[in-house]
């Protein structure tokens, strides 16, 4: 058996990071054929197209997609006015469960695509230096430098 090499850098399998403004996200709402479905939740975007029969059109929780729906997932809610990344005034159990749903749920089940800019970037576009992508398996900070 010959062996193979060892590659000191493996690319990774799904396809890269993006970052996503309002407008970009809200273009993966599940209403166009043939396009992914993306839902973000604190600020990390995440593929749910395998999850068509959830969140795709006409869908239970197609209000969720398309956009940061951390209030809305926090708070087990698709009202139109809970579907904003805005967390003020979350109950600690609102926040225990967003956490829950957001690992068991989200980080196990689906790809992540990429992030919100709006977690990557402060309001004026500079970058947020508390910044983590630890949601991202395959990204390491010391390959960014």
């Amino acid at each position: 058996a010959s062996a193979e090499p060892e590659l000191r850098f493996r690319p990774p399998a799904e396809a890269p990071v993006r970052l996503f403004t309002e407008p970009e996200l809200a273009k993966y709402d599940g209403h166009q054929e043939g396009q992914p479905i993306y839902l973000a939740v604190k600020g990390v975007v995440f593929d749910v197209t395998s999850g068509k029969e959830f969140y795709g059109k006409g869908a239970p929780y197609n209000a969720l997609v398309g956009k940061d729906s951390t209030r809305g997932v926090a708070k087990m809610s698709l009202d139109p006015a809970d579907l904003t990344h805005d967390t003020t005034g979350l109950t600690e159990e609102e926040l225990k469960s967003l956490d829950d749903i957001f690992n068991n749920v989200y980080k196990a089940k689906y790809p992540i695509v990429g992030y919100t800019s709006r977690r990557i970037l402060n309001e004026d576009g500079s970058p947020n230096l508390d910044f983590k992508p630890e949601d991202q398996p395959h990204f390491s900070i010391k390959d960014e430098f």
